[in-house]
């Protein structure tokens, strides 16, 4: 461990352990705070310093990674190390949002020590594997300093130095998701209503997922642009059939909320006069 960074870890939910437990095998002194001190016992077993306060978290490494619920417990954790944290580098892993990023930042920079913010894009379960992303934004000098330490975690890749883009990125990637899943929810709840197998739907809607998303760079190059007008499948066209998907949905006794939002957006981009645009259009409504 000589030649290995010193780490501390402050929270440790199912995220945090992993965090922790990955610093340990790649061998770095790690040392763990978490509210509920039982938290560490695994790890402590395997070679963490159980820290009695976050001041002495702090004290004890160069580079502390914060891994807690909400910026409030972020807060908290600022609150008890104080000024413990002088000529350190705090690296933020929380969920939370640009604005809170940079507010955080504001006041570590006060406190004296460098701050980074990070957006974890992978499960507890794929950390330090391979797939694992963690985006890093804000003091670019302080990440560089420890982007070994960090590249344990999984690929560490730093976007700017506005604390806030890490988050904003997190979320948007996120909210993709949730967008993606929601659809696809949507289409097991519409087939199983049907008496027909999730199981066996999933290839077919996986390989439709996947051929649509192929388009996604050229819908993005439309939004740059500012440019939405197509000659495939236009808005108008698009109010024509989404009735359907309403109909159906209630048909099969389901709830088409999830639709419901898409059709209003749909509709006022054609009463605005842009019924022979593509999807795309919607982002300017949004």
């Amino acid at each position: 461990m000589d030649n290995k960074t010193p780490v501390t870890v402050v929270g440790l939910g199912l995220m945090g352990q992993a965090l922790a437990a990955a610093f340990l095998a790649a061998g770095h002194p790690t040392t763990v705070w978490n509210r509920t001190a039982g938290k560490a016992d695994d790890l402590v077993a395997r070679g963490a310093v159980r820290a009695a306060t976050v001041a002495e978290a702090v004290a004890a490494s160069p580079l502390t990674v914060v891994c807690v619920v909400t910026y409030e417990a972020v807060d908290d954790v600022l609150d008890a190390a104080g000024g413990g944290l002088a000529g350190r580098v705090l690296v933020n892993l929380t969920n939370g949002t640009p604005g809170q990023a940079r507010r955080t930042g504001a006041r570590v920079a006060g406190l004296g020590a460098d701050y980074v913010d990070g957006g974890i894009m992978a499960v507890p379960q794929m950390i330090a594997g391979p797939g694992a992303l963690i985006l890093y934004s804000g003091a670019r000098a302080a990440f560089e300093t420890h982007r070994q330490a960090l590249e344990v975690l999984g690929e560490a890749r730093y976007l700017d130095g506005d604390p806030g883009t890490a988050p904003l990125y997190d979320l948007a990637l996120l909210t993709a998701m949730y967008g993606m899943f929601g659809g696809f929810y949507q289409s097991l709840a519409m087939v199983r209503a049907a008496g027909i197998k999730a199981e066996e739907f999933t290839p077919m809607v996986t390989a439709w997922l996947a051929a649509m998303a192929a388009s996604m760079p050229a819908a993005a190059a439309e939004v740059d642009a500012g440019e939405y007008a197509t000659k495939v499948s236009n808005l108008a066209m698009n109010q024509a059939a989404f009735p359907n998907f309403i109909d159906a949905n209630r048909a099969l006794g389901l709830s088409p909320d999830l639709l419901l939002p898409i059709k209003a957006l749909i509709d006022r981009a054609v009463a605005e006069g842009h019924g022979g645009d593509g999807l795309a259009r919607l982002v300017e409504l949004i």
